[in-house]
């Protein structure tokens, strides 16, 4: 395995997501080459990644002064700056054509072996690996946000990613300390959102059908997974609830659980209004602008919390069998 400080890694496109990723990889230890792709906003990029390395200075996950990580971090909007990358990640728009365009510039500007990947959460990795030659180097690397204070991270193979590129991003993001999960074949939607948005449909049915209100789902789901499923996940779960009840229930809800393809009115009429959440006071909850700051700051403070929390139940120690 390639040690970390010999592998350099490129990340295009440094908004929320790619910043948190590239504060991410740097306190792993990591030189870090970003490519913020529009004219002027490097300096934006620079000040994201300072403030996610301050959150990860918070959280105590950093060893060094955060002065020490930006030395090895350098910021451009020229792709050839990725020249010497053994990995470039794509993290920009879920735009299939930006996405084409951005990937042919990398291709152009890195060497043939360089394994490139994608953040996407919604664009099947077979699509996107055309896009370039040597489609068999293409992978995806999904990172929950934020990026340095969870231990998710889904690596997804397409049709014609090789088995040797699945293998060394699997070990490398060990070293990053994750927990990945590897899917060998390419699905839409991948493991995570495949089961989320199964999770948000049942639950828009429930509120659209009147049988329960935002507030009343929300309070289900937080306190009761809420309470085990960092420990457990699902299928522990069900082990440890005891096996023999399941099948007369899956007869009974199953049928009735929502299958509907179409998008929920309450989501349209949301959209209708631009509504963003807590990014702009408008969502499923009414919010004020310090009401969405005090979210934001409770999230940050919740996922050092639960990352330190995840660590002291490992699977492996609670279950030695596994090892």
């Amino acid at each position: 395995m390639t040690s970390i400080k010999d592998t350099n890694i490129g990340i295009v496109g440094v908004g929320l997501m790619g910043s948190s990723i590239v504060a991410s990889l740097l306190a792993a230890g990591h030189k870090v080459k970003a490519i913020a792709p529009l004219s002027g906003e490097q300096e934006l990029a620079a000040v994201r990644v300072k403030e996610q390395l301050l959150l990860c200075e918070k959280g105590a996950l950093l060893t060094k002064p955060v002065s020490f990580y930006l030395s090895s971090l350098t910021i451009s909007e020229d792709y050839n700056t990725l020249q010497d990358c053994r990995l470039v990640v794509e993290c920009i728009i879920e735009d299939i054509e930006i996405k084409e365009a951005v990937f042919k510039k990398i291709a152009a500007n890195v060497h043939r072996d360089t394994i490139l990947a994608s953040n996407t959460s919604a664009i099947p990795i077979s699509i996107l690996q055309e896009f370039i030659p040597n489609p068999e180097r293409f992978i995806g690397i999904h990172w929950a946000e934020p990026a340095f204070a969870t231990r998710f991270l889904e690596i997804i193979c397409g049709e014609k990613t090789a088995p040797q590129t699945a293998d060394w991003v699997f070990e490398l993001a060990h070293q990053w300390g994750k927990e990945p999960t590897l899917l060998r074949k390419d699905i839409r939607g991948f493991i995570t959102n495949r089961l989320m948005y199964s999770v948000y449909r049942e639950a828009l049915t429930l509120i659209e059908s009147g049988h329960a209100t935002i507030e009343d789902a929300d309070k289900a789901f937080r306190y009761d997974a809420g309470s085990w499923i960092t420990l457990m996940g699902i299928f522990r779960r069900m082990d440890f609830t005891g096996l023999q009840d399941f099948p007369v229930i899956f007869n009974t809800l199953f049928p009735g659980l929502s299958n509907t393809g179409e998008v929920p009115a309450i989501v349209r009429e949301l959209m209708d209004l631009d509504a963003r959440g807590t990014q702009n006071c408008k969502g499923f909850y009414p919010y004020t602008e310090e009401e969405a700051g005090n979210w934001n700051k409770a999230f940050e403070a919740f996922n050092q919390d639960i990352y330190r929390l995840a660590a002291l139940y490992p699977a492996e120690v609670i279950s030695p069998v596994l090892k």
